[in-house]
């Protein structure tokens, strides 16, 4: 770890509280979940630029194969690097001296071997050899820079995590431009993105991985590669689980149709995931932290005060992009995608809420118990369980019966999770916090759904009404309640504003 966040010490497990006293005591560590949080704002804000542009620069056929691409290469990147990013996010936030890129660096090279396979994978999958290649080239780019990102995540390095995601956000955008326009193609779209990935990690690798004696140790790699095993084959299967729909979209309607269901299952994913990634990426390393210094019980303390922050941040907007779909795809998709999408969208917003909490709270319960192996068991049955759904709903319905099917894998790798917890590390439910959430996001809705029927608005201006309208009442609602100690909470932010403010007027 770097700075002053490698001395901190969590809070004892009597205190009150506990994360609260604990960011009181280190300010840098509370403005962590608030930088990742900003950075990942700005990303999703050019995220939803380049849906608005590239929905309308390509067909839904092309823009199909785009999707298939990105889907494969995710699937690829996440079984090359899931074990090593392991092995930084155990020994990294540490800080015990241990330099962790002695054999990251060996096993990222290593992991690149199975590009031959992965490509003879991508065309037993329907992806044309143009389109697999540049698959592989993603998933390659963006596995160095999401394990470059990872050890930075793990040195609590905030700022420079800020910098690194906006950079990616505007490198994406301004390569896509660039050369999707020349052909029109997915598979253009897919080379400004690889282009983007390597980049992006490339301007940081001085900071990042300049100064590493690399140190290839067989026994080491072989070591890091079985305790990594269940994880990775886990999260591969969870990314398979995640692309699968629409890979048996394409083949039963088209490549058009899965680039018309894509787009606003992606659109939903990255304007909701991205929140609660920014929230785990501080408190998972957090939760190591505190767990090897002060013990389980505080740990559970730290986990009740995460799970209630991500759910007060998720689920209302899980629920206000639900209600207000049919504009945000007037608004956002082109003409070829709107009307799938506002069919699709508020079955994956729900669907999303349960994969926020399954990925990043109570897998957390498997991370700290070292029981890899209910990863393992949870994501495949989750995976055979959503496969089989999928087939049988898309057959029977088309595109629309892929959402119903998500929704329904994703309650029950919830449900799964929730049981196998309580053989790893028992993760707390808290059920009193997330019934005051749930009632402010209701509420929240009732007033939007009321407002939009009573007035005649364009999408584009209902959104600039209603959004703003839904904020101000689920903060109020929050302030009235204390959700997520709110009170505290903007009460220690202007308190830092000011101090903010009062330093730089005196210099």
């Amino acid at each position: 770890m770097s700075g002053s966040t490698s001395e901190a010490e969590p809070p004892g497990p009597h205190e009150p509280h506990l994360l609260e006293n604990f960011q009181r005591k280190h300010p840098k560590l509370l403005s962590q979940a608030a930088i990742n949080f900003a950075a990942n704002v700005f990303s999703a804000t050019l995220g939803l630029l380049n849906v608005v542009i590239f929905k309308r620069l390509l067909s839904a056929a092309n823009f199909g194969t785009y999707a298939l691409g990105l889907g494969f290469s995710a699937i690829v990147s996440t079984f090359m690097c899931s074990w090593l990013r392991l092995y930084i996010i155990r020994v990294e936030p540490r800080g015990d001296g241990t330099d962790v890129r002695a054999a990251v660096v060996p096993g990222l090279m290593l992991s690149c071997l199975i590009a031959p396979f992965a490509y003879v994978a991508a065309r037993l999958a329907g992806l044309q050899a143009q389109a697999s290649i540049a698959a592989i080239a993603l998933a390659v780019g963006l596995g160095f820079y999401e394990t470059t990102l990872e050890l930075l995540r793990a040195r609590f390095e905030a700022f420079t995590v800020m910098r690194v995601t906006a950079l990616r956000a505007v490198s994406i955008l301004t390569f896509g431009v660039i050369l999707t326009p020349m052909t029109r193609s997915g598979i253009a779209l897919l080379v400004s993105s690889t282009l983007a990935y390597i980049v992006v990690a490339l301007v940081f690798t001085g900071r990042t991985w300049r100064g590493t004696a690399i140190k290839f140790d067989p026994r080491q790699l072989i070591g890091l590669a079985k305790a990594g095993l269940p994880l990775t084959l886990s999260l591969t299967l969870a990314s398979i689980s995640a692309t699968v729909d629409r890979f048996i979209v394409a083949h039963l309607s088209g490549a058009a149709a899965a680039g018309q269901y894509s787009a606003g299952v992606d659109l939903v994913r990255q304007t909701l995931i991205i929140p609660a990634i920014s929230i785990a990426a501080i408190f998972m390393p957090m939760a190591v932290q505190i767990l090897a210094n002060r013990g389980p019980d505080a740990t559970r303390e730290h986990l009740r005060e995460c799970f209630e922050l991500i759910l007060a941040i998720t689920l209302p907007a899980a629920l206000g992009f639900a209600i207000l779909s049919h504009h945000i795809a007037n608004v956002i998709l082109g003409p070829d995608f709107r009307d799938l999408a506002t069919i699709v969208m508020p079955v994956v917003c729900v669907a999303v809420i349960f994969q926020i909490l399954t990925y990043q709270y109570f897998y957390i319960g498997f991370l700290l118990s070292d029981r890899n192996l209910l990863y393992l068991i949870n994501t495949a049955s989750t995976m055979i369980f959503n496969c089989i759904l999928a087939y049988i709903l898309i057959r029977q319905f088309g595109p629309i019966g892929a959402a119903r099917g998500r929704l329904a894998a994703e309650t029950f790798g919830f449900v799964g999770a929730i049981t196998m917890t309580q053989w790893a590390f028992p993760v707390p439910l808290p059920w009193g916090r997330a019934i005051r959430v749930l009632i402010a996001g209701l509420a929240m809705v009732a007033v939007i759904k009321t407002l939009d029927s009573s007035l005649y608005l364009s999408s584009k201006a209902a959104l600039i009404v209603l959004i703003p309208v839904g904020m101000a009442i689920y903060f109020a609602i929050c302030w009235v309640l204390d959700i997520a100690k709110a009170r505290a909470r903007l009460i220690r932010a202007l308190e830092l504003l000011q101090g903010a403010l009062t330093v730089k007027s005196s210099a």
